[in-house]
This record gives structure tokens, sequence and C-alpha cells, in this order.
């Protein structure tokens, strides 16, 4: 089973989903990805600090959505509450399956702020992980 994390710059939500799923999911049937909408700019030195402190580690730079990432997937997850759904569900021949947790953006830079919605996103993974078990 392989699921594809997406928000809509892929440096900040869909990244930790990612990172997390790779370090909570012990099942070797499920693997992950992320990618952005678009391609943003590379991870900032706050989140990198959370993910120290969250016992995980951003390793790959943004990436933006190609074709193959969307053949290569069995389930889309939309971590963000920007990237609309349409996109992606009239997308037939690739969409297996659409799960939406509309996570907002951090409204400032701040790491408090970031590191709440990293913990949110934590959740939302352990969740995903226990459904799949």
């Amino acid at each position: 089973m392989k699921i594809l994390f997406i928000c809509k710059y892929n440096r900040f939500r869909s990244k930790i989903a990612e990172a997390l799923f790779n370090k909570l999911n012990k099942n070797p049937k499920f693997s992950s990805r992320s990618r952005g909408i678009i391609k943003g700019r590379p991870v900032s030195d706050i989140l990198h600090q959370i993910a120290k402190k969250m016992n995980f580690e951003i390793k790959t730079r943004p990436k933006g959505i190609s074709t193959l990432d969307l053949i290569w997937q069995d389930i889309i997850v939309i971590v963000a509450n920007d990237v609309p759904k349409k996109i992606f569900s009239g997308q037939k021949k690739y969409g297996k399956k659409l799960i939406i947790w509309k996570i907002a953006d951090a409204m400032d830079n701040s790491k408090k702020e970031q590191k709440r919605i990293a913990e949110l996103i934590e959740k939302k993974v352990k969740s995903l992980i226990k459904e799949f078990s």
C-alpha cells in the first residue's frame, strides 16, 4: 500500500506526515511519499528543530507532484486545507482512495504554532496507521 501525502508546497504539513508515517509505521507493506501542488522553498530551520524534538527527521527537499507519483500511489492523503480535493477526485485512473485532513498552515512562523500543527499531524498519522492495522 503506497500513501501519497499532499499539501500546498511540500515544505511543512505533508513533509511532517511522511516523516512521521515512515517513523511510526512498522508494516513493511506500507510506504509513503510527500509532495506539494507547488514545489516550495527549502524546509525551515524551525521545522528541523521541531522534528528533532519529536524524534523524527525531515530528509528530503520539497518536491512537486508528478504523473509518476499519481501512478505510484494507492491512497492520497490531502493533509492541507488549501488543496482542493477536486484536483484528485476527478482522476479516475489515479484515484484509488482519497483521504482529506484539512489541516491549516501555520498562521505565523512561530515555533509554538508550527509545533502545535506538527502534533496535530502526528495524531492523524497515528490514527491512520491504527486504521490500517
